[in-house]
């Protein structure tokens, strides 16, 4: 199964420029209200509190594309930001057969995808990825491609033993 919200690039693209330009017409309508008009007093500082507020929230809700893949016998994630240079890629890739588990936790707006991966050194590694963005039935399908992988590693080791 693919999961993929790169589609959605160019509307976050659209709100984050908006935000920018609602940001510098606040400071350009603050500065003018402090120097010349003093219309809205002390209101003045919503001017540039609000968008302030609304772009810092886009950005630390996390990174906004998230792309997975279970086609073949690897599990691929890739979690990135549009915009390259505030946040690191996330790119890992490993066999089907390491997932131990996975939790979704979700708070208030943000939501993250924990995936517990078996490794040879240390036991196991968690790995995490910023899913914020995604819509409710995408995050319903990565449950449900999760848990068939989940259930078939689970399946084996009993058949194993």
């Amino acid at each position: 199964m693919r999961l993929s919200n790169k589609k959605k690039v160019p509307l976050y693209n659209f709100f984050n420029t908006l935000l920018l330009l609602l940001l510098s017409l606040g400071i350009i309508g603050f500065i003018f209200n402090e120097m010349k008009f003093d219309i809205l007093g002390n209101a003045s500082y919503v001017l540039i509190i609000f968008p302030l507020l609304l772009l810092c929230m886009l950005h630390l809700l996390g990174r906004q594309i998230f792309e997975y893949d279970s086609d073949g016998e690897a599990l691929n994630f890739k979690n990135r930001n549009f915009i390259p240079f505030l946040h690191k890629n996330l790119s890992d890739e490993f066999p089907k057969y390491k997932l131990i588990k996975y939790e979704v936790v979700s708070i208030l707006f943000v939501k993250r995808l924990y995936v517990t991966v078996s490794s040879k050194n240390s036991g196991t590694t968690m790995l995490k990825y910023e899913i914020s963005y995604l819509t409710k039935k995408e995050v319903n399908d990565l449950k449900f491609s999760l848990n068939k992988v989940v259930k078939a590693n689970q399946e084996k080791n009993i058949k194993n033993k």
